[in-house]
């Protein structure tokens, strides 16, 4: 089976996929607008890459009929790979390449943004996702509240494929007694996942027990790092905070074993699954989510977490401090959340899954 991908090849999902896929015995081709960074795929065997030499940020200001400009480069891609499959990962920009390939089957993979923030932007955006859409002959989205979305611009059924983890990488480890009770999250800092609501409810739980030591770790990179470093500079609570900036993702297990509550307070419905989430429930974290996008369907109230109302730096502070008080509520709902992750999102399931999704349509479409 030869599938090509459509996709950032230096996004840590298409990484995971390309990956996974040929782990399968499945012969990929991944197909990808910027070239990915050195070494990422030199240990994959039975992978083609292509790239078109541009980078990102500068086709991002373009219009986007600009892609069109690509078509050529993806077409003479395909003629030479000669997938079994064409499969775009992102309803707008990869979707719209594929979709004018004419290749069939194509299957299309919605994200977030492309399906909650693109066709908003004007009628000839929300015309091009329809034209997408209408194009691919199966569509998948990682959570039902983002099918929910899709299904605002299609007819078509949406299948649901979550994006699961591999629960030998993400585990609990040896707890270390001594610790600074420490909370924190593991997320790209950028305006939609709320960090700032998060360093708000950390100074307001901490404020509670001036005695006591705490620590909130915030572990990633993103456009609002500075900022966010100048905010708890004012705040006068620097000492307490840890940013990591960006860090390898062989090293997230780590930086999740360090925290006894993970906080995910994203505050627009874009965050579509929340895989940050379901990697602390596999550590055995309980998690506070804010009710938006996916975030509820991953974490469950009451059971593997808590979930509060987004924009609300209040309710967080007053679950951390609930968390904080009761070890024996921390152990329940991150247990129960390793036992939900096993049964939902085990990524060795969910690569499964989407090979036989492959199967059936080649199947269907007589391969």
């Amino acid at each position: 089976m030869k599938i090509m991908l459509l996709g950032d090849g230096n996004s840590p999902h298409i990484i995971k996929w390309t990956k996974g896929l040929t782990t399968k015995g499945i012969e990929v081709g991944l197909w990808s607008i910027a070239k990915p960074e050195h070494g990422i795929y030199d240990d994959v065997k039975g992978l083609t890459l292509f790239y078109s030499h541009i980078s990102q940020e500068r086709l991002g200001l373009w219009a986007k009929t600009q892609y069109l400009t690509l078509l050529g480069h993806l077409r003479k891609s395909i003629t030479a790979f000669g997938p079994d499959i064409l499969h775009a990962h992102f309803a707008s920009s990869y979707g719209l390449l594929g979709a004018l390939t004419g290749f069939r089957p194509f299957i299309i993979s919605v994200w977030g943004n492309d399906v909650y923030l693109f066709p908003h932007k004007n009628l000839i955006f929300k015309e091009i996702l329809k034209f997408n859409l209408r194009k691919a002959d199966k569509i998948l989205s990682t959570s039902k509240v983002m099918a929910t979305e899709t299904g605002k611009f299609t007819k078509k059924h949406i299948q649901i494929t979550p994006f699961g983890i591999d629960l030998e990488v993400f585990k609990v480890s040896q707890p270390n007694e001594e610790k600074v009770f420490t909370v924190g999250t593991v997320k790209t800092l950028e305006e939609k996942y709320g960090i700032s609501y998060l360093i708000d409810a950390f100074d307001i739980f901490r404020k509670k027990y001036p005695s006591k030591p705490f620590r909130l770790l915030i572990v990633g990179g993103g456009a609002l790092e500075s900022a966010l470093k100048v905010k708890v500079n004012k705040m006068g609570i620097s000492h307490l905070c840890d940013f990591t900036g960006p860090v390898p993702y062989a090293s997230v297990p780590d930086y999740h074993n360090q925290l006894d509550v993970n906080l995910c307070l994203s505050i627009v419905d874009s965050e579509s699954f929340g895989v940050s989430a379901i990697e602390a429930s596999a550590s055995e974290k309980p998690v506070i989510v804010s009710n938006v996008g996916g975030l509820p369907e991953v974490i469950v109230d009451e059971v593997t977490g808590i979930v509060i109302p987004p924009k609300n730096a209040e309710k967080a502070a007053a679950a951390i401090d609930r968390l904080y008080l009761d070890q024996d509520l921390r152990n329940r709902l991150g247990k129960a959340g390793r036992e939900r992750v096993k049964r939902l999102y085990d990524w060795e399931n969910n690569l499964q899954q989407m090979v036989e999704i492959y199967k059936e349509m080649l199947k269907n479409n007589g391969g």
